[in-house]
């Protein structure tokens, strides 16, 4: 969960960074690092490797002096945590410093023909790329804002990132593509600050700007600029930030689930970072605590969850039986324990619980043990009772989740058993280099898959408008996205109480086809993949039947839009992490109804974020 924070104004630039890093702690992170230009016109770079302690003890015996400045703490993507690979990173002449938050998904091609021009890298990771190619630009007489502008419209991926030279002693460059987490810039007198996330920064300014997707700005110790990435100028807007700390750390949102929803893609990429090696195409988690020959003795897996968990186990299912050819049963944690699972020393049970206090959850954790299962568990409260009593865990890394009705956490799950089926299957024989290397590559590209579709918020409140008086709804996919076609309908209810039911698509005629009309939305998930026809016939039968259908499609599919009322478009996305994308409109959907009702999103009745008694 990379930080950033940048300062230009009249104090000392280091103090204020490094507050600023400490106060996002929170995040997770394995390495820190802070530059500043210094008054003799050079960049000063201070790098440490692990916690922010380590980076303290650096600037103590060799401090910085300086008055602007940028900082960064660091989850490793490409290459090991390492000093060198901590940011802030300079170009091979020192002319240019650079942090960056997200993922370069070209940044294979881009250091190739780099190379070829006589760079010499310093780092093995993406970042490096990014500095080197602005460098370039300045080099050959560019401006920092155009050379940052020029080098960014090359990337692909949702990447942030902020920059400085000497060349330019007063000026701070920041931009954001996709949703590769927040870019706040703060307001003060004679001072300016840039920051990931608010609390950064909150202490110092209460007036605040937000950089949307393919915005760039430039900023001084008095003044900021926005543009878009063709150039234009954009009008900013500075809101103002309450000191209420809940208000705060909503910042721009109106509800903790809109903030949420929105966090997705930096929540992927945290996901990631420190865990997936894209250069190797290596996952490491090393508090799962497995070896080979411990993968090899599994003979079957639960997985157990409440709610939404149990969907995203649903999932899960799919992920290790395809990958790691491992026999699995999903199960509500409320029903595990009253019919007697067949558990023995080569079973293991995985937990899917973001809070790790879940009632039921918890004591299902504890039978599976008592019986001899090894227990797993995903969750994303550090120092949870779930964490505590697991063999191994993978925490979430989602960040907190306030909002009742789970949305990154649901998403982060996902892909959490996606790379945990990639090292059963790695450990125990089932999974070819090359399909892994496959399988690896295309998780590169999910966090900025995820802000396109956060990109077509505006249509999810028009259709909110005409459907949010529905009295019911029915939610229909096919092979690994029905369990999304679940999740969506259970999204629904919980914050807009409409009914809602999601099924199956193939047991349509089997009873719930019946329930078909001119009042009942159906939203299908249609799609791109191996059952894509089947769903298109789905569609034809319900329309056939009158009924009104709201269709999830990948972008310019025809087919769909010619038979659907509705068409929801997804960018196309490798299909066994498509569940990851095509929850997010269902989220925005049940979102905007429940809002268009005047429902409590946050805190929908009756319902608590934790369930802590059976």
């Amino acid at each position: 969960m990379c930080g950033i924070v940048g300062y230009v104004g009249s104090r000392q630039a280091q103090q204020v960074i490094l507050n600023g890093l400490k106060r996002l702690e929170y995040r997770g992170y394995d390495s820190a690092g802070l530059a500043v230009i210094e008054k003799n016109g050079e960049i000063a770079v201070r790098r440490a490797v692990g916690k922010l302690l380590n980076l303290e003890r650096t600037l103590s015996s060799s401090p910085l002096s300086g008055n602007i400045g940028i900082g960064h703490t660091r989850w490793a993507t490409h290459g090991k945590p390492s000093q060198r690979n901590a940011h802030p990173h300079t170009g091979m002449s020192g002319r240019v410093v650079l942090v960056h938050n997200g993922i370069v998904e070209n940044y294979t091609e881009l250091r190739s023909e780099l190379g070829v021009e006589g760079v010499d890298f310093t780092s093995e990771t993406d970042t490096e790329v990014i500095v080197q190619m602005v460098e370039r630009y300045l080099e050959a007489g560019y401006d920092l804002q155009t050379a940052m502008r020029d080098t960014l419209v090359q990337l692909k991926g949702a990447n942030a990132v902020v920059a400085m030279s000497p060349d330019y002693p007063d000026q701070l460059i920041c931009a954001k593509l996709g949703n590769a987490g927040g870019i706040t810039v703060g307001v003060g007198k004679d001072e300016m600050f840039i920051a990931s996330d608010l609390p950064a920064i909150l202490e110092h300014t209460q007036q605040m700007a937000f950089l949307e997707n393919g915005q760039i700005a430039l900023i001084s110790s008095n003044d900021f600029h926005i543009w878009d990435l063709d150039g234009a100028e954009v009008e900013a807007e500075v809101v103002t930030i309450p000191w209420d700390p809940i208000s705060a750390v909503k910042g721009e949102y109106k509800h903790f689930m809109q903030k949420e929803i929105f966090e997705q893609p930096q929540a992927l990429i945290d996901t990631l970072r420190g865990r997936v090696d894209f250069d190797l195409h290596e996952i490491s988690i090393p508090e799962l605590d497995i070896t080979s020959e411990r993968a090899r003795s599994i003979r079957r897996m639960y997985i157990i969850a409440c709610g939404s968990s149990y969907y995203a186990g649903q999932v899960g299912k799919y992920f290790v039986e395809s990958i790691a050819r491992l026999p699995v049963d999903v199960a509500y944690s409320s029903e595990f324990r009253y019919y007697h699972p067949i558990i023995d020393e080569n079973t293991v049970t995985l937990a899917i619980t973001q809070s790790g206090e879940t009632a039921d959850t918890l004591a299902a954790s504890e039978q599976a043990k008592e019986q001899g299962s090894q227990l797993w568990s995903i969750v994303n409260v550090i120092g949870s009772q779930s964490m505590r009593i697991s063999d191994g865990v993978i925490p979430m890394q989602a960040g907190p989740e306030i909002g009742v009705a789970t949305t990154k956490a649901f998403t982060v799950s996902l892909i959490n058993q996606y790379m945990l089926a990639i090292i059963l299957g790695q450990l125990r024989g089932t999974l070819s280099p090359s399909h892994k290397n496959r399988l690896i590559d295309d998780l590169a590209l999910v966090p900025n898959l995820a802000g396109r579709v956060l990109e077509r918020d505006d249509d999810y409140k028009h259709l909110a408008n005409q459907f949010h008086k529905a009295s019911n709804f029915l939610f229909i996919g096919r092979g690994v996205n029905y369990p999304i076609a679940m999740e969506g309908a259970l999204k629904l209810k919980e914050i807009s109480y409409i009914h809602a039911e999601g099924y199956p698509a193939g047991e349509m005629k089997h009873g719930p086809i019946a329930l078909i009309d001119e009042v009942m939305p159906v939203v299908a998930i249609a799609t791109a993949d191996g059952l894509y026809s089947k769903m298109v016939s789905q569609i034809e039968q319900a329309k056939a039947r009158g009924g009104v259908v709201i269709a999830l499609a990948t972008e310019g599919d025809d087919q769909v839009a010619n038979i659907a009322d509705h068409v929801i478009y997804v960018p196309e996305t490798p299909p066994l992490l498509a569940p990851a994308i095509n929850v997010i409109p269902l989220q925005l959907l049940s979102y905007h109804i429940a809002v268009r009702r005047g429902c409590d999103v946050d805190q929908p009745r009756n319902l608590a974020k934790s369930v802590t008694v059976e």
